[in-house]
Formats: C-alpha cells, sequence, structure tokens
C-alpha cells in the first residue's frame, strides 16, 4: 500500500514533525510514502509562506530514509501551486532540484486563493468553474515539469452549492493534454474527510480519464496528521478497480512503477 500526496512540517500548514508522520504510516501498515511538501509560489496571504529550505529537506529526508529502511520505503516529492504567470519560477526550481515525485496543483485562481471565497463573489457557480479549469489547461498546456495533477477538482470543495455543469469538455481538453505525455491524476482521498460526496477527483471524472486513456493513478491521503493517513483507502481501492483501472502508480527519480490493484485488496 502506498500514500503519495502526506504533508510534515516542511509545510506551512502542517505543524507534525516527518518523522511522527513516518510512524504513523509503519502504523497503517504502508510499504512506501512520499512527502509531497507544499510550495506555492506568490499565495495570496501574506501570513503564510508555502516554501521550505530545499537542502534541510533532503537532509531529513535522507536521516529518516537510513533509520527506516526496511520497515517502510520514503520519496521525496513536492507539490507545487501553479497559477498562469509564475510557471516560469517552477521551471528554475525544477532545474536546480530532484524530485521523485511531483503534483501539480492549483489553489489560486485569478490570483486569489481558493480556500478564503475571495474567487468566487460576483460570478455564478458555473463561470467560477470554468475559468478554474480555463487556468488550469493554460498551465498544463506551458509547464511540463509534473508527474500528476493533484485534486484536480479542488475548486469543488469550496463552492457553497453544487454546479450542475460536469465540465467534460474542459477535462477532457486537459486529459487530451497530460495524457500523451505520459502524465497522470491522483485520487485523493481528502475530499470525503471534508465533508464532500467523493474524493477529489469525484467518481464521473475518475471515469471520463479512463475513458480518455488514462492509467497512471496515483492515490493520496493529503494527510497533515497521522490520524488521516490512508483515510478510505479501501474503498478507493475498490472505486478504482469497479471503473476499470489495474494499477496504483508510484514514482522513483520521476519514473512510473504499476502495481496490481488486485494485490492491495
Amino acid at each position: 500500500m502506498f500514500d503519495y500526496h502526506m504533508h510534515s512540517s516542511f509545510s506551512a500548514d502542517c505543524p507534525v514533525p516527518m518523522e511522527d508522520m513516518i510512524k504513523g504510516a509503519i502504523q497503517k501498515g504502508l510499504t512506501e510514502i512520499c512527502f509531497t511538501e507544499h510550495i506555492d509560489y506568490e499565495y495570496p496571504d501574506d501570513t503564510i509562506v508555502f516554501d521550505f529550505d530545499k537542502k534541510e529537506y533532503a537532509s531529513k529526508l535522507i536521516e529518516m530514509q537510513k533509520k527506516y529502511e526496511g520497515r517502510i520505503r520514503i520519496k521525496k516529492g513536492v507539490e507545487i501551486g501553479v497559477q498562469p504567470h509564475i510557471l516560469d519560477k517552477y521551471d528554475e526550481l525544477m532545474a536546480k532540484e530532484v524530485f521523485d515525485f511531483v503534483i501539480c496543483s492549483m489553489h489560486t485562481v485569478e490570483k486569489k486563493g481558493l480556500h478564503y471565497g475571495e474567487f468566487f463573489e460576483h460570478k455564478t457557480i458555473e463561470e467560477a468553474y470554468g475559468i478554474y479549469y480555463g487556468e488550469l489547461l493554460y498551465c498544463v498546456k506551458n509547464y511540463k515539469q509534473f508527474n500528476i495533477l493533484g485534486h484536480v477538482d479542488l475548486v469543488k470543495r469550496y463552492t457553497k452549492k453544487p454546479c450542475d455543469n460536469p465540465f467534460h469538455t474542459e477535462l477532457t481538453a486537459i486529459f487530451n493534454v497530460i495524457i500523451p505525455e505520459g502524465k497522470g491524476i491522483e485520487l485523493n482521498t481528502s475530499g470525503v474527510r471534508y465533508g464532500l460526496a467523493n474524493g477529489m477527483p469525484s467518481d464521473d471524472i475518475l471515469k471520463l480519464y479512463k475513458q480518455c486513456g488514462g492509467e497512471i493513478i496515483t492515490l493520496g491521503s493529503d494527510a497533515h496528521k497521522p490520524e488521516d493517513i490512508t483515510f478510505q483507502f479501501s474503498e478507493s481501492l475498490k472505486l478504482l478497480q469497479s471503473i476499470g483501472f489495474k494499477y496504483i502508480t508510484t514514482f522513483d527519480n520521476e519514473k512510473p512503477t504499476f502495481h496490481a490493484i488486485s494485490n492491495m485488496m
């Protein structure tokens, strides 16, 4: 079993030390985890800085890999928060740093954080969704240094009511860019933890991704504390298998390895 979306105190929104998260993962029976610490350049909140000391992060990972060798594999990842006007900054980052795994997420739209609700003001739900997916499409067309898209329908977490338009046309356009490039998506189980009916993305989007030819999919809890590691994993594996996915993907030096879901059931 693998959890490929986890945070520790290297992420500005997580107070838990890396070793405590590792111990929690071992207790949950995981064989491999990947820390995907936040880097969100120009995040629209001056009170929080989504960045970290890269050398310290690498050093701590090496220390933990040695300490827990034979008990759990620990991979070096990052979750970058893209925006159309700062893609060059992430190109510069990736030219300097080496990661096993890179999640490309979008937490900020029109330079406004989804979390705070300002983005949704004076817009219909459909207009907000359209802008979100439009910016995400621009980013995947113009930025290539990532392995999977994180919580691709994150916008739904912050709306006060559902959107009747599933935006499958826009999502198909996004998938038609990333799938031929060997990139995938994640099933982020935190959606249910935050009170949504599904993980992120929702079941219909997972089916759409599969219909578009998508095979690369990771499973992540987006845990910021040990007790949330592997949240909803059993249900998620059954869902993925029912849709027709055969494998969960892990990464080493950004190269994918495929693991049969049937072996995890």
